[in-house]
Order: structure tokens, then sequence, then C-alpha cells
């Protein structure tokens, strides 16, 4: 299977949160690949999570240093997802992780961004969706969340941090090992916790950069779960999925881009 022959567009997100290197990438993306689609230019991590999530693009270029979700984490969301990108990181001279990206399963260019070394990427990409079929996909996406785990520890800032909800007059101080679920909208994320529920004002994207992803998981744009509370994943048709949780009766959606959680052994 050839993917540059298919209809569907090739694009590109590009996530830095510095603005000077973020418009050098992509005015050299521009200039030396133009075919490809920019479709989001993120501000840091958090963001560039959320723009993956709506535009779910072919290829994401992530600076590795970013406040909220650095680079590498944001790359390991996207590794675990039902379609992952190909990932190149963009990092400075020096940094720890650069003899592990030697390794293949993702490329990286360094600041500031040289017109030669992004062409050798880019050739690396091209070839890379020429003879990606459907049967290496699976593999390459193990062998990127295999390295990416190695990385983590290292580039994570340390996680976990009371959840404050006002009550009344009482702001109420909450672990976040007690958190069952989140669960946002427009205005409002309700958490819902052993022993009540309440509403806070931080969206949910933010509360992504806070919290111990191994612990919790996003299983929908709207609905983050402590995977300890997790009963069942049931299948409902061939695009639907709702988790049941455990000594609770309602059930949360499963959107398709996570549904790759819950594959089973």
């Amino acid at each position: 299977m050839n993917l540059m022959s298919t209809s569907k567009p090739l694009t590109a997100l590009i996530a830095d949160d510095e603005e000077g290197p973020r418009e050098q990438l992509r005015t050299a993306l521009v200039r030396l690949w133009p075919e490809l689609q920019i479709v989001a230019a993120s501000v840091h991590g958090v963001d560039a999570w959320d723009d993956f999530l709506e535009h779910e693009p072919t290829i994401c270029f992530l600076d590795i240093r970013m406040p909220g979700l650095t680079g590498i984490e944001v790359a390991s969301r996207m590794a675990a997802t039902a379609n992952p990108p190909h990932v190149v990181f963009v990092t400075a001279f020096g940094d720890h992780a650069l003899s592990a990206f030697d390794a293949g399963a993702v490329d990286y260019v360094m600041k500031p961004v040289d017109d030669a070394r992004l062409g050798q990427a880019i050739a690396r990409l091209k070839a890379r969706l020429q003879t990606a079929t459907p049967s290496l996909a699976a593999p390459a996406a193990a062998d990127l969340q295999a390295l990416l785990k190695q990385l983590l520890p290292a580039a994570a800032p340390a996680k976990s941090r009371l959840i404050q909800a006002s009550l009344g007059r009482e702001v109420k101080m909450i672990a976040p090992e007690d958190v069952i679920y989140f669960e946002s909208d427009n205005r409002y994320t309700r958490v819902v916790y052993e022993g009540g529920e309440a509403l806070i004002r931080t969206p949910l994207k933010e509360l992504l950069a806070q919290l111990d992803t191994e612990q919790f998981w996003q299983v929908h744009r709207s609905v983050l779960v402590n995977s300890r509370h997790i009963a069942t994943a049931l299948r409902v048709d061939e695009n639907t999925m709702q988790l049941t949780l455990k000594g609770r009766e309602e059930k949360l959606p499963v959107s398709r881009q996570f549904q790759g959680l819950f594959k089973g052994q």
C-alpha cells in the first residue's frame, strides 16, 4: 500500500513554546515540502495534544522541552492512539535523548533548524510513508512506545497535585488518587471522587499536565478515568465502546482514537 498515493492529504502539526523556532520550522517546511499541509502550530504540549486529537495529523514535529506536557509525553500519548503519527523531535544541542533517537523509531532535528538536516528528516519520512503497510504499522508503533517509555522518567516533571474544588464556602482538597473520573463540558470539569463530586474550572487538557498518565487514562476528549476504577470495556458495536466502573452504574464513552487501550491480551 502506497500511502503517498492515497487521496488523504499529508498533514503536519508543529509544537514549540518559542515563537521564533516555531515559525522558523513552519517556514522551512513550507519551502522544502510544499505539499505538506500544516494544520496546527501549537504553543505548548497541552495544546499539541488537543490539536492532535482535533486534526489527527500524519506527522508531528514536537519540541522536547515544553511546559505542561513535554514533547516526549505528548508523543507517548499519541503512540497509544488508534492512528499514531510519524514523530520528529525538535531539540536543543546536547539533549539527553539524542542517542536514544538514533535507534530509528523516531527522527530529530536540532535548533536552529538547518535546511540540510531537515531535508534528511523529510526524505526519511517520505520513505516511511511510501513503504508503510498495515502489517508494519503496529510494530513501528510498538517500537515508538518502548522508546518513549525509556525516555519519559528523565523528561517528565513530578506529577500529582491536590485538586481544589469550591463547595459553597469551603474549598475541598481532593487527592488525585481518590478521583474516579473527570468529565468536562465547555465551562466546567466535573470531578467524581470517592465520597461525592464537585465542579472545577480547570479544563481537562490542563489536568492532563498535572496527573499521572499511568493511572489516569484519557478515553474521550471530555473524559479522563482513573484506571484503577475500570471494571470492563464493553464494545457496543464496531465503532462504539463503553467503560463500566467498579461499584457504579454509569458508563463512560470511549472514542475511536482511544479504543486501542482496550485490546485484550
